[in-house]
C-alpha cells in the first residue's frame, strides 16, 4: 500500500503554514524540534509551558509565556506545536484539551538521534513496513499499525487515542504469564516491569534475571529487590546494559533517554543476554534499552532460536523500530505471531512490541 496516502506530513505542512507556530514546553524535546524546524525553514514565533512552569525564564532566545499571553500577543488562530512527552494522565488531559480548542500537533522526533519520520522516510521504507504490516497477528496490531503512521506523519493526536490501550489487555490476553516465568528484564529500571508481571502471577515466578545500567537506578532496584523479593529465589541483578556482546561502551550521558555512544563519558558495562543466562531458561522476554534493540536482540539470538519466550518490547526509540523490529524478529524466528500496541502516552512513546509462539 501507498502509505503517503495516509496523511501529509506535519513537517511539510509547517513548512507551509502562514498562522503562527507556537511550542508548548521545552527541554530536549523542543530542541530537537527547534533543529528540525531550523533545517526545514520553519519559524516558531513563541514558547509557552503550563502556568504553574511560567517564572520569567527564557529558553533558546524565546521568553517562556502563558498560553494566556501568547494569545493575547498573537491571537487564537495560532498553531501549537506539543513539544515534550508524558504518559499522566492530568498533562495528558491538558494536551487533549488544547487539542479540542486549537490546531494542535505533536510532531515525532525519535528518542534516540536518527532520521525524522517524514515523507522521503516513508517512501525509502514501503515496502518493509508492507511486510511488517502482514506479519501482525490480529486487528488491533494491525489499527495500530496504521494508526502509528498516521501519527508519526501528520502529529494529530487523535491517532494516538484511536489506537490505545491498557496493558491489562496485553498480559491477560496476549502473554499470559504463569507462574513459573523464567522472566529476563533488559532495562529493568528500579524493576516496574518486574512488579508488573509478578502482579498477573500473584507474586510467584521461576527466575529472574535484570541488567539495568543507571547507577543510581539499580540501586533502587536492587532495595525493590532486597525488600519484596524475598526467600530462597533464583535472581540475577547485574548493573549493566544488553548488547549484541560483552563489553565497556562509552556513552555520553548516564544510560538513559539521552544515552549515546561517545568518545568521552561514563564506561558502561555491557552484556549480551545468552552470556548472561548461559543456556539457562528464559520464557519470557522484555527489553526496553533506549534504541539498542537491535544490539539486546543479536546477543539474545541462542536464547530466543531455542526457548521462544514471550516477548515485550520498545518499538518507538528509532523511527523504524515499530516496523523494522518484528521484521527482525521473524527472520529469527518465524513462528513467532506479533501484537502491536500503544498505550497513552504523547508522543508516541510507550508503543510497545508483543509477541508470542504458534
Amino acid at each position: 500500500m501507498d502509505f503517503l496516502q495516509l496523511e501529509q506530513s506535519v513537517w511539510e505542512r509547517l513548512a507551509e503554514e502562514t498562522r503562527p507556530i507556537v511550542l508548548y514546553g521545552m527541554g530536549d524535546g523542543a530542541d530537537k524540534i527547534l533543529a528540525a524546524f531550523s533545517e526545514r525553514d520553519i519559524c516558531a514565533s513563541a514558547v509557552f509551558a503550563s502556568d504553574e512552569f511560567v517564572r520569567g525564564h527564557s529558553f533558546r532566545g524565546f521568553r517562556v509565556e502563558k498560553l494566556s499571553e501568547v494569545t493575547e500577543r498573537l491571537g487564537e488562530d495560532v498553531v501549537i506545536v506539543i513539544s515534550f512527552a508524558s504518559q499522566r494522565p492530568d498533562v495528558l488531559e491538558k494536551m487533549y484539551d488544547l487539542d479540542a480548542r486549537f490546531d494542535v500537533v505533536a510532531p515525532d522526533v525519535p528518542v534516540v538521534p536518527g532520521p525524522l519520520f517524514d515523507a522521503d522516510f516513508v517512501r525509502a521504507h514501503q515496502d518493509d513496513m508492507a511486510r511488517a504490516l502482514d506479519l501482525m497477528a490480529d486487528e488491533t496490531a494491525r489499527a495500530v499499525f496504521l494508526d502509528t503512521v498516521r501519527f508519526k506523519l501528520s502529529g494529530k493526536l487523535r491517532y494516538l487515542r484511536d489506537s490505545e490501550t491498557d496493558k491489562d489487555e496485553v498480559f491477560r490476553k496476549i502473554l499470559k504469564p504463569g507462574t513459573e516465568e523464567h522472566f529476563a528484564d533488559l532495562g529493568a529500571y528500579t524493576g516496574d516491569t518486574i512488579q508488573e508481571l509478578l502482579h498477573y502471577t500473584a507474586g510467584s515466578f521461576a527466575s529472574i534475571a535484570a541488567l539495568e545500567p543507571d547507577r543510581r537506578s539499580f540501586r533502587k532496584l536492587s532495595a525493590y529487590a532486597e525488600s519484596e523479593l524475598t526467600g530462597d529465589i533464583n535472581i540475577t541483578l547485574l548493573q549493566a546494559g544488553a548488547w549484541s556482546d560483552d563489553t565497556v561502551l562509552t556513552f555520553a550521558a548516564q544510560a538513559g533517554r539521552q544515552s549515546k555512544v561517545a568518545k568521552q563519558g561514563v564506561e558502561t558495562q555491557m552484556r549480551a543476554l545468552d552470556s548472561v543466562l548461559n543456556g539457562k531458561p528464559c520464557t519470557m522476554l522484555k527489553m526496553d534499552v533506549e534504541g539498542a534493540e537491535r544490539q539486546a536482540i543479536a546477543g539474545a539470538v541462542q536464547t530466543i532460536r531455542r526457548y521462544r519466550p514471550k516477548l515485550n518490547i520498545a518499538a518507538y526509540h528509532t523511527s523504524d523500530d515499530f516496523f523494522a523490529l518484528p521484521l527482525l524478529l521473524h527472520e529469527l524466528c518465524p513462528e513467532y505471531r506479533f501484537y502491536l500496541r500503544h498505550h497513552p502516552y504523547v508522543p508516541a512513546w510507550d508503543t510497545n512490541l508483543y509477541a508470542v509462539c504458534r
